[in-house]
């Protein structure tokens, strides 16, 4: 039996990529923050699991305004770096587990999830990013991701988006596709987007360290409650952008105490920092106990 055993939330700021792309990482500006990363790389060497699920919102690569789908899961054996304007990053391409992949398509179906099953697409930032964050610079020529993603790609750039009780549900039904897999793999889920942040308009620049790390409190105790939160609220309170946080409800509600009589997970690591690039950062790793 295939089974989740941990899970770990990050920002995707498109900057940071640039910034380890272009050699910055060891700058004032930046240092503090990958230093804030420093354990997850050693952890995820220690613990590479057989198969990451990566939810993350595509910034008009993939899908533009003509499809928008709510919950798109990428089927394919692998994934090219997407041209986002500036050509793709220098990363290696990404290899998929179609096996897993459609299992989780036809199980989640089955519990009612409408899915978008993508069989070829290429992968923007918000997947590459948290990569980048958790393995190192790596050598598109050379080296490879340390094990096949499934890409997980969910709307919250144009309205109407999925709500947090609608999130920590799919999360729920991911954990039961995973666990009903006849392949013994170790599966970690990660949900990726935010922290508080507005690119835009009057409050471009927002950021909210109060909201964000209640956030993080309320995501590691009571994600439950959690998920009643409004999109109101994340709009006010952590700016346009901060409505990605609702894909952390995703890999949250993947874990085993969500709705079964087990112990909350442990918390491994956890690390906020502003600003990077206008943004505000947040990462976690939780554990699922034995």
């Amino acid at each position: 039996m295939a089974r989740i055993t941990a899970s770990v939330y990050t920002s995707h700021v498109p900057a940071i990529g640039a910034a380890m792309d272009l050699g910055k990482t060891h700058e004032p500006y930046w240092q503090p923050m990958f230093a804030g990363y420093d354990f997850s790389r050693q952890w995820l060497r220690d613990n590479t699991p057989d198969v990451i699920l990566m939810v993350y919102n595509d910034h008009a690569t993939a899908f533009s305004l003509d499809v928008i789908p709510t919950f798109a899961l990428g089927t394919a054996a692998e994934y090219q770096p997407a041209d986002e304007g500036w050509g793709p990053r220098p990363v290696p391409r990404v290899l998929g587990h179609p096996e897993l992949a459609s299992h989780i398509a036809q199980s989640v179906i089955q519990q009612d999830f409408d899915l978008t099953i993508v069989n070829k697409m290429d992968v923007d930032h918000g997947l590459t990013v948290p990569l980048s964050l958790m393995c190192g610079e790596k050598d598109p020529l050379k080296d490879a991701w340390p094990c096949p993603v499934i890409p997980l790609a969910v709307n919250v750039v144009q309205y109407p988006v999925p709500s947090g009780q609608r999130c920590l549900n799919l999360g729920r039904a991911i954990r039961k596709a995973v666990e009903t897999f006849d392949q013994d793999l170790k599966v970690q889920i990660w949900g990726t987007g935010g922290m508080s942040h507005q690119l835009q308009g009057a409050r471009a620049g927002l950021i909210n360290k109060a909201w964000d790390n209640r956030f993080l409190d309320l995501l590691v105790e009571n994600p439950v409650g959690l998920s009643q939160v409004p999109h109101i609220e994340y709009v006010r309170e952590a700016g346009s952008e901060g409505i990605e946080l609702v894909m952390w409800l995703i890999a949250r509600g993947a874990m085993a105490d969500v709705d079964q009589a087990r112990p909350l997970p442990r918390v491994l690591h956890r690390f906020y920092h502003v600003p990077a690039s206008n943004t505000a950062v947040g990462h976690l790793i939780l554990e699922n106990p034995a």
